[in-house]
């Protein structure tokens, strides 16, 4: 099996919008659940003081990570006004498209940084959940 391809972006929640940001992110991830079978996971965190939301993805490859962006990416624009994104950090190797869609969504959603990480050491075990 290939190594996982892993982004986590993390956003400031604007002032107020929590609950409206709390019913979006819940239809954006029921979407991609019933919509794209490739992702092995996608998790939506949010920090203790309301203030920050983070996103998890993991994904087979670059590729499951680009058709998430083609199915989900239009989806991003009604978040605008309720967050601000501050950071995009890539685990894995990107393809020079999900960069672009990234650094478009980036552009899109504040001022966040693209920051693409290079693994140096590791593993990874994926089971079936299947008994």
């Amino acid at each position: 099996m290939a190594d996982p391809f892993i982004v986590v972006d993390s956003s400031e929640i604007r002032e107020g919008k929590r609950e409206e940001l709390e019913r979006g992110i819940a239809e954006l991830a029921a979407f991609v659940e019933a919509n794209e079978t490739n992702p092995l996971s996608y998790q939506v965190f949010f920090g203790d003081d309301g203030r920050v939301m983070t996103v998890l993805q993991v994904h087979p490859d670059s590729a499951s990570m680009e058709r998430h962006m083609e199915l989900a990416g239009p989806v991003f624009a009604k978040f605008a006004d309720l967050v601000v994104l501050r950071t995009i950090d890539i685990y894995g190797s990107p393809s020079e498209k999900v960069l672009e869609q990234l650094r478009r969504k980036a552009e899109l959603l504040g001022t966040a940084t693209v920051t693409v990480h290079d693994r140096r050491a590791g593993f990874t075990r994926f089971r079936s959940q299947t008994r």
